[in-house]
Order: structure tokens, then sequence, then C-alpha cells
């Protein structure tokens, strides 16, 4: 249950506006991250925008996207991140059932390509130690472009942002 009312309107106009936005995108839900949000109106919409760009924004493929928003909630021990992912949004970006148990296990074997690997691999280092070696960005490095390695950071710094968000305020599981 989670630590602070999840609250379905908000006094600000940009948050209430917001949350048309959100409930118009999503069938009439408000997804529970946004009702902890909602306690301030500016964060809810900053934290939205940021995610939209974060997710749909960038030169990465939905499917590098997806592995690594799996990885870090995998490491984190965040079922809501697991949850939102698998299957809903991974399958349609090419990850079966298979991919995303390899996700959340320690060893991801030969399973993903070269490429795949070192962004697993640089998601598992930033998500555990707050550092990337300069071994693992010259491994990305080989596979992607400087502008990729940043959008790459970014998203692993966003969703490690997110899943401790929402761990630390225990935000229920979506229906």
């Amino acid at each position: 249950m989670a630590r602070v009312e999840l609250l379905e309107t908000s006094e600000d106009p940009r948050a209430q506006g917001l949350i048309e936005r959100l409930r118009a995108g999503r069938r009439g839900n408000l997804l529970g991250i946004y009702k902890a949000l909602l306690h301030n109106g500016r964060l809810a919409e900053t934290w939205f925008e940021h995610l939209n760009a974060v997710r749909w924004e960038t030169e990465l493929s939905g499917r590098l996207r997806e592995l690594l928003i799996i990885r870090v909630g995998w490491r984190l021990d965040c079922a809501y991140i697991q949850r939102q992912h698998i299957p809903k949004l991974a399958e349609p970006e090419g990850l079966d059932a298979d991919d995303c148990a390899a996700l959340l296990q320690e060893d991801v074997g030969t399973r993903f390509d070269q490429a795949e690997r070192a962004a697993i691999a640089l998601a598992d280092e930033l998500t555990v130690s707050a550092r990337a070696s300069q071994a693992s960005v010259d491994r990305i490095l080989d596979d992607f472009s400087e502008k990729q390695l940043v959008e790459m950071m970014v998203l692993i710094g966003t969703y490690n942002m997110h899943a401790r968000f929402v761990n630390g305020l225990d935000i229920d599981l979506e229906p």
C-alpha cells in the first residue's frame, strides 16, 4: 500500500490539464505513480515530459530501450517497472518471454548480441555503483554514437530514479 495518499485530482490548473491528458491516453486510467506525483503538480508535469522525451525522442531503438528499462527494474527489485514493461511494452519492441526472463538473471549469457550485452552491462554498472568504467564506455562506443551513449545514460538514470521513487513510496502495482 502506498505510503502517501494517491490523488485523483489537483488544485493546480497545470496538473489538472496533465491529469486530463494522462487519462485520455490511458482509456480513462491514471497510473499510481502520477497519483503520487500529484502532491506536486509541477513535478508530475515535468516527470511526464521527461519520461516521454527519454522513451520516444531518442535514437535508441525500442528494443534497446526496453532491454535497459527491464534490466534496471530487475537490478533495483522494482516490481512496478517489471509489471509495466513485461510483456505489455516489451513484446511490441521485439522482446519475447525468454528475452525478458534472461534480463531477470545475473548472467544474460549469449542470448543478446554484442551491442545489447554491452548496453546491459552499462545498465548494471550504473545501477549498482552509479559509475561507468572506461572499458564499458569504450564497448558502447564500438557500436553506438556518443549521442546514443548520452541517451542510454539518461535512460538508465531516469529509470533508476523511477524505481527508487515507486519502491520508496511503495506504490501499488497497476491492475
